[in-house]
């Protein structure tokens, strides 16, 4: 290794870390990965890079980081295939290793012992090593057999002579797959709806739809349409304020929800409160919530600054009315005072912690500036174990309490959904979006300091969408020291999001593989991708899925290898198709019997064009006014490409039988998008053996702007639209009963 150039030994490390050496991109070209970003990611996961003695010493470290812990700090094994050995690498002086002697253990998760084994002495030696002057050897110790679903903490104390050693690791037995419904297995198809919650007016809610919303949609959906499904954007925790903080996709957490979406006539103490009820009754109060109402687009400011001034009043009713005792510690003396002890005690230190950093960042922006961020904060701040932190949580007990009032009542009021979900007789009931990432400098950022690399960014490499690339600004996970923690933020996040329904659609899932990482600082075409252990990944998503019993989707679109879907399929997860996107090699629409039955089929997502917007080219109109064209000739480019696409669709409807009466396949005689297209083109995809079809809220009544401009922030009022028609005019329109008809024929409910 002495031996070795700098660039050889920068190589050398970035293989053991996972970092590629080149790729190709969705084009087929072909891209290396230069000396220079293999520095800068190597050094976001914090490897001493900067001379050749660093690496020389990192990668020694590298190759010894087992012999020196003991042993690998995560194990999986599968049900149903043979346990096999782990291996134990023992300091062992001299040369007898007869001596050997290991004892161990299993603990479940919940605390309790398993089992307690000893092996030894006489255990086989694979293979010695000496590092720093000390002999180490790796022996194979066998897993029990049997061993029922979970995750264990597992230590074992091995004695070699005079030195002996303590190891632990974390044991995941895992199911071969994610859940998947036997209706599915047995040839059942399902269809349901999509939705963007925030979207929804009604003429009771405060100008954002909200759980109540929810809960309308679910009885119209369930009980009269016959959808198995609601599809739901990104339901996590917001900041809520504008233009960076509205994005479900940029949550401050995706542990907990966007407490935007409480109803707050739903909230006991809304009633119980006096002060609560004359805050309501004040006209000024009246008005506010009046004019966010009527907005045609969601003021997600002005809806957070009325819904919390009252929940704050519904807070102090709460306390007053369920807690005796002083501050910090309150005895509940009421059932709904105990149900909230119950919760906080169930989700735990990961709640504590995400009420503290909340209630922490109120305080420092009041006592600094407004755009302040976390890594902005004194010092004695900008960590959760700090002296400082814990005398902030004594201090601000009642107000950290506070923000875990707003969970609670969040979680109450979904979970309503769901039961009501079980009772309309969906079979899958809610389908959640799980976001890639979260803002760096949000909850979740300040949470997790230890496993996110900071000194870099995620994105995507160059594509056709996006010719420069794109940097999505999160922090990505180490995969080094993610495996070291044992994965515990990854499986609190699945636990999190898969306990409200019945599916979860990963967001790029290619990430449980690969990550695209730029250095902090360099542009998108400097990044490269980073391997992470899917093996690992997959088996926490496999138990956590059946255990949730939820179905999981993950978003295989873009430059997505074909080794990804191969790996995806027998591990349970459902492809994503987007319609689209899904055509032949020669550029024709597939056929319905073309697509794969493991598969969740949609007309278009929150990043495209709606099916209006798309047939009358909103979406090429809207870039090119807002200068997102790079000329002209790019305009009419794009238009004489929609219009071979159009002329696609109407062909392939016609081949299927599905075009109108009376519709010309000729896309200039079809200048918009028809009541009657909609339904052909759902159709369409409902005749496709995907096991669900999504049709969304928007294209069954005719919406034409999309809810994402990708590549805009406030140009655009993206993640802001609201329906044109409310809820309670929504479920009684004629052409969701239509759609909903024809859906049923192809795809009933049992």
């Amino acid at each position: 290794m002495h031996d070795q150039s700098e660039s050889d030994l920068l190589r050398m490390l970035a293989d053991r870390a996972g970092i590629v050496a080149d790729y190709y991109d969705i084009a087929g070209t072909h891209h290396v990965t230069t000396d220079e970003t293999r520095r800068a990611i190597l050094g976001a996961m914090n490897l001493r890079v900067a001379s050749r003695d660093d690496l020389i010493a990192e990668i020694e470290a590298w190759d010894n980081r087992w012999w020196l812990r003991g042993c690998e700090p995560v194990h999986v094994l599968r049900l149903g295939r043979p346990a096999g050995n782990w291996w134990l690498y023992v300091p062992c002086e001299g040369s007898d290793e007869s001596v050997l002697q290991v004892r161990w253990s299993l603990t479940t998760e919940h605390g309790e012992p398993y089992c307690d084994r000893a092996d030894g002495p006489g255990l086989s030696v694979e293979e010695t090593r000496t590092i720093q002057g000390c002999r180490f050897v790796r022996v194979a110790v066998a897993f029990p057999s049997d061993l029922p679903l979970g995750y264990y903490s597992m230590i074992a104390h091995a004695k070699g002579g005079r030195t002996s050693t303590e190891v632990t690791s974390r044991l995941i037995v895992a199911p071969e797959r994610c859940y998947i419904p036997d209706q599915l297995q047995q040839g059942v198809r399902w269809w349901g709806v999509a939705l963007q919650l925030y979207s929804l007016r009604s003429h009771h809610n405060w100008g954002v739809g909200d759980f109540r919303d929810l809960g309308a949609v679910v009885d119209w959906a369930g009980t009269r349409l016959g959808a198995a499904v609601i599809g739901l954007n990104p339901l996590h925790a917001l900041k809520n304020t504008k233009p960076y903080h509205i994005s479900p996709y940029s949550p401050t957490s995706r542990l907990f929800l966007n407490d935007l979406y409480i109803d707050i006539t739903q909230v006991p103490e809304c009633w119980t409160g006096p002060e609560v009820q004359s805050r309501l009754a004040d006209p000024s109060v009246r008005t506010r919530i009046d004019a966010a109402r009527r907005c045609e687009l969601v003021d997600y400011d002005a809806v957070q600054s009325v819904k919390r001034e009252v929940l704050e009043l519904c807070y102090q009713t709460f306390l007053r009315d369920n807690f005796d005792g002083a501050e910090p510690e309150l005895t509940p003396t009421t059932d709904r005072g105990r149900s909230f002890s119950q919760y906080t005690e169930r989700e735990g230190q990961s709640l504590i912690h995400y009420a503290v950093f909340q209630a922490l960042e109120e305080e420092r922006q009041s006592t600094q500036q407004d755009s302040v961020v976390w890594e902005d904060w004194p010092a004695a701040y900008r960590t959760l174990t700090s002296e400082a932190v814990a005398e902030f949580r004594c201090r601000k007990m009642q107000r950290i309490r506070f923000f875990q009032y707003l969970q609670w009542l969040a979680a109450e009021q979904l979970l309503a959904v769901v039961k009501k979900t079980h009772e309309t007789g969906m079979p899958i009931g809610l389908y959640h979006d799980f976001a890639l990432g979260s803002d760096r400098y949000g909850a979740d950022g300040w949470l997790n300091q230890e496993v996110l690399a900071f000194k870099a960014d995620c994105g995507a490499p160059p594509d056709a969408f996006a010719p420069e690339g794109q940097n999505w600004g999160f922090s990505p996970l180490d995969p080094l020291r993610l495996r070291v923690s044992g994965y515990q933020y990854v499986i609190q996040l699945l636990r999190n999001n898969l306990r409200y329904g019945g599916a979860i659609r990963i967001d790029h899932v290619m990430a449980l593989f690969r990550l695209f990482w730029i250095p902090r600082g360099l542009p998108p075409a400097k990044g490269t991708y980073v391997h992470y252990r899917d093996d690992e990944l997959l088996a926490i998503l496999a138990l956590e899925s059946v255990r949730a019993k939820a179905i999981v989707i993950g978003e295989d679109l873009g430059t997505v290898p074909d080794w990804v879907r191969d790996r995806l399929g027998p591990a349970g997860v459902l492809s994503y198709r987007v319609f689209y996107f899904e055509r032949e090699h020669w550029g024709g629409w597939k056929a319905p019997a073309h697509y794969p039955a493991q598969a969740l089929a949609v007309v278009t997502t929150h990043d495209l064009p709606t099916l209006s917007g798309y047939w009358e080219g909103v979406d090429i109109e809207t870039r090119s006014a807002l200068g997102l064209c790079p000329s002209e000739e790019a305009r009419n480019a794009m238009w004489a490409e929609r219009h071979r696409e159009k002329t696609g669709i109407l062909a392939a409807l016609k081949s299927e039988g599905l075009l109108p009466s009376g519709m010309s396949d000729d896309p200039a005689q079809v200048p918009t998008m028809t009541t009657e297209l909609v339904e052909s083109i759902h159709q369409y995809l409902a005749r496709t053996p995907a096991w669900i079809v999504l049709a969304n809220l928007e294209d069954g009544i005719g919406t034409r702007m999309q809810t994402n401009l990708p590549g805009t922030v406030a140009q655009h009022p993206n993640w802001c639209r609201k329906l044109t028609l409310p809820v309670e005019d929504l479920v009684q329109d004629s052409r969701w009963e239509r759609l909903a008809a024809l859906l049923r024929l192809t795809r009933p409910l049992v």
